[in-house]
């Protein structure tokens, strides 16, 4: 019985040797050479080595918004934008899906309001190769504006409720949207019969 404990516990030693060599040899972010290292309390580049990790999250209490975009890079001219990265493909037709665009545009409002710095856009990468630039000018800035604007609206019961969004939405319990498709929590359910 304890031989082949021993000889469990010296295999995981190796495999978990094995891997942090690998992962020694192969940052996660290898080959982003555009990524930038920066110190966004107005020092500019700090000249540390690009990197992901160094991103730092903002927030906008103005907005209610709080995010850390994937990556920060500078275009030709010096200006920093943020990039959000997608494992997966574009929606159909090839385009943006309008939910990946918002955020964009959120990391480019919280870049300008939690740091003073105004990108001139921001980027969407998809998983596959595809890269669209989302421009951040005062159409866009409405748009978002307008979005943030709405979703701080209750509800007004225009959109068709869905069982499968409204079932693991953590509002349910409170919309009668839910509620009309069944969508409420055995919680909820209990104290709202």
């Amino acid at each position: 019985m304890v031989v082949p404990l021993l000889a469990l516990l010296i295999l995981a030693l190796v495999a978990l040797t094995v891997w942090a060599l690998y992962r020694a040899a192969h940052p996660p972010y290898a080959g982003r050479e555009r990524v930038l290292a920066v110190d966004l309390e107005g020092r500019g580049r700090t000249g540390l080595p690009p990197t992901v990790g160094r991103v730092p999250g903002m927030t906008s209490g103005r907005l209610g918004l709080t995010g850390r975009p994937d990556e920060l890079r500078s275009d030709e001219r010096g200006n920093l934008y943020p990039v959000e990265i997608k494992s997966g493909s574009p929606a159909p037709g090839g385009r943006p899906y309008p939910s990946h665009r918002m955020q964009v545009l959120a990391y480019c409002a919280l870049l300008e309001e939690s740091r003073g710095i105004t990108p001139p856009f921001g980027l969407l990468v998809y998983g596959e190769g595809s890269e669209f630039r989302i421009p951040w000018n005062e159409g866009t800035r409405r748009e978002l504006l307008d979005l943030l604007d709405r979703m701080g609206r209750p509800y007004d019961g225009s959109l068709a409720p869905s069982y499968p969004k409204c079932v693991r939405c953590r509002y349910r319990d409170l919309c009668e949207g839910a509620q009309s498709v069944g969508a409420r929590s055995r919680e909820g359910s209990r104290r709202n019969p």
